[in-house]
Parts: structure tokens; C-alpha cells; sequence
């Protein structure tokens, strides 16, 4: 492997592709669901969260739920979203749209448009797989989350 570089503004004609592979140590996150919901965010989000622990710098994965009837609060942050529905049905607001969905679905999310999900089913939960790009954002120091009614 080679030494790593530090580069500053008078080597931006340094800045020629050498690609390498850097195995972190871990490359799986075993029984996700299994480990249980991560309370911080889900005390925030009022709804299940489950972390997928692995060491991406640019993207996350997350595991969702909403619980029968549940409606999020209204939210948004400055990494982009993108959800595809695992099991049951609901909706999302994103601004002013609302977009009906079921099991199979996808649905983006644009950067620092405000946006909710509901459940509608009385009886059953729904769960969404969420790939969004907030760990490169938090590398940049520009990640920012921002609830309804509260100041940054």
C-alpha cells in the first residue's frame, strides 16, 4: 500500500488518479435487526431505526419502521434519500407531494426537502431499507438534520 498524502491548494495538478483497495476489517454486519433498535435516533424519529454498521465513508444503509397508523414528523437534512419499501404500505410527503407506497417501491428523497412517512395500514407495520449519502456529507462537516418546529 502506499503512503498516504496530504494535499493542500498548490498540489491541485498532483491530483492524478491512483486507485487502491483499503480492506477495512469488517466487511459484513451480521443480524442487523437482531441487535435491536440504536435509541438515539429512534427517540428523534419517533419510529424503529436499525443501523447497518459498516465502515462505507460515503454512503449508509439504515432499516426503518413504522408502526400501524404511525406518521413521522416532519423533517429534513442536507444528505439525499433514497428508501425502497420492503414490506407494507404508506405514503411520504416531500414538500408539498404525497407519494403512496407499497412493498417493491422506491422513493427519493432530495436534499433539504421537507418530508414524512406514514403508515396506512391499522394492523400492520411497514419497513423500508434507506440508502442515503450522509456519511460523506459528515466527512465534509456539512451533514444537517433539522426537525419541524426546532432550530438547527
Amino acid at each position: 500500500m502506499s503512503e498516504k498524502k496530504d494535499f493542500s491548494s498548490k498540489d491541485f495538478h498532483q491530483t492524478f488518479a491512483k486507485p487502491e483497495v483499503r480492506m477495512p476489517e469488517r466487511l459484513i454486519h451480521r443480524s442487523v435487526e437482531g441487535e435491536g433498535v440504536h435509541s438515539q435516533f429512534s427517540e428523534e424519529r419517533k419510529h424503529p431505526v436499525h443501523f447497518i454498521d459498516l465502515p462505507s465513508k460515503n454512503v449508509s444503509m439504515t432499516i426503518g419502521g413504522l408502526l400501524p397508523n404511525q406518521v413521522t414528523s416532519r423533517h429534513r437534512h442536507t444528505y439525499e434519500t433514497v428508501l425502497y419499501v420492503i414490506e407494507g404500505s404508506g405514503w411520504t410527503e416531500v414538500e408539498d407531494k404525497r407519494i403512496a407506497w407499497k412493498a417493491g417501491d422506491a422513493v427519493y428523497i432530495p436534499s433539504w426537502a421537507w418530508h414524512r412517512h406514514g403508515n396506512l395500514s391499522n394492523d400492520n407495520s411497514a419497513k423500508y431499507l434507506a440508502c442515503e449519502n450522509a456519511p460523506q456529507l459528515q466527512n465534509l462537516g456539512v451533514a444537517l438534520r433539522e426537525e419541524e418546529g426546532r432550530d438547527l
